[in-house]
């Protein structure tokens, strides 16, 4: 990337406004993929997003990751460029030969990514991949780009859409509005506030054995189940794949688990009739409640912590978010940065997504955490930032630190 990491920071802004990544699977956007493999007959298509240190697959047909790292992906090259990227022979180009994607798998011989360029940035491609080597025309590059332009569309039109498709939750970028909007009204006047996350219990399995049919049918058994429990005036939306937000307002930490326990033994009793025969699923909730100065993202970041528990202890369990020591959060507000974390004197690095911060704080996002130390200094380019940091808190992708 450029030195000053001007193209980073906007790719990043755009992709913070568009709010498209770990969103749930689209019909729209998985018919392009699958259009486009058929098109091109090639294996494998993805419609891809490139954040601070990961690409991340929106649509995908043929990979069976959804995510990868940044740093080897050919659509971290691809958005460097104006034109598609066309590499027609990956053991021929000097940028590519040794990339562990080439020799490792999906094992890329050829790759063609049109860029997807919003706002005067590219935010992601939409690319076909072989395992063999092949040509690729003028026309088809033509072709490839007309694909990624429907693409665009389709992503500035989700933006109007305020409800899921699927399950009639409010969609991820309505329900964060609504729980600003219901955060603030509780600073305000005083009122106690709660939110949830919940997550299906090993819906990978249900969406590998029995298919996505059968997967759709479940989330939407689901979050009916959860409605009949819920107020008129409580919110739910869908966040991700078989992630939901639960905004409970009016509602104290204690009365909140009541209801959470009771969602989750509605889950748990649901009997979802489906051609393979009858089917049973739990879910993993995590709560916290409105502290004052606590944004809705640091709340989201906290139940997130909470379930990541009840999912490590056994699933099906509704678990709280507690502080050790009560005090006035830090405000730790939201952003959207490119980062890098360091330690072992420098010699060790690995990118990361800085998604909360404050003068004390931050919340980072990586492709996993099991060989971070507790110890490390993060770095941010755009900002000219780095400090020293202490982890207070981790889940499977995500860290809280404190600096030091």
């Amino acid at each position: 990337m450029s030195a000053d990491h001007h193209d980073d920071t906007r790719r990043l802004e755009t992709l913070a406004e568009l709010d498209v990544l770990d969103t749930p699977r689209e019909r729209a956007f998985d018919r392009l993929t699958a259009l486009c493999r058929k098109i091109f007959d090639v294996p494998m298509s993805t419609l891809t997003f490139v954040d601070g240190h990961r690409q991340w697959f929106k649509a995908a047909e043929g990979m069976a990751d959804h995510e990868g790292d940044r740093r080897p992906a050919f659509c971290n090259y691809a958005i460097q460029e104006l034109e598609p990227l066309i590499v027609t022979d990956t053991h021929r180009d000097p940028r590519f030969a040794d990339n562990v994607l080439v020799h490792g798998r999906p094992f890329i011989r050829f790759y063609a990514g049109a860029q997807l360029r919003i706002a005067g940035v590219n935010v992601g491609t939409l690319c076909a991949l072989d395992t063999k080597p092949r040509s690729f025309s003028l026309h088809d590059v033509a072709i490839l780009k007309d694909l990624a332009a429907i693409a665009i569309d389709e992503l500035m039109l989700r933006n109007l859409s305020m409800r899921d498709s699927l399950t009639g939750a409010l969609s991820r970028r309505a329900f964060r509005s609504e729980g600003e909007r219901l955060r603030a009204l509780a600073e305000r006047h005083g009122h106690k506030l709660t939110c949830a996350l919940l997550d299906i219990d090993h819906f990978k399995s249900v969406n590998d054995q029995y298919g996505h049919a059968v997967g759709d049918l479940v989330l939407s058994k689901v979050v009916e189940a959860c409605r009949a429990v819920l107020r008129e005036s409580d919110v739910i939306g869908r966040l991700g794949g078989e992630e939901f937000g639960i905004i409970l307002p009016h509602a104290s930490l204690g009365e909140a688990m009541a209801v959470l326990e009771k969602m989750r033994s509605a889950v748990a009793g649901l009997v979802i009739e489906t051609s393979c025969g009858p089917l049973r699923v739990t879910a993993s909730f995590g709560a916290v409640d409105f502290t004052p100065g606590l944004p809705f993202d640091a709340m989201l970041e906290r139940a997130d912590l909470a379930m990541y528990s009840a999912k490590t202890n056994g699933r099906n369990q509704v678990v709280a978010w507690l502080e050790l020591s009560p005090s006035i959060a830090p405000t730790l507000r939201r952003v959207f940065k490119a980062g890098q974390i360091a330690f072992n004197a420098g010699r060790s690095t690995f990118d990361c997504t800085v998604r909360a911060l404050s003068e004390t704080a931050a919340a980072l996002d990586v492709i996993a955490t099991v060989d971070l130390p507790e110890q490390f200094k993060l770095a941010i380019a755009s900002d000219g930032f780095s400090r020293a940091c202490r982890m207070t808190a981790r889940s499977d992708k995500r860290i809280e630190v404190a600096f030091v």
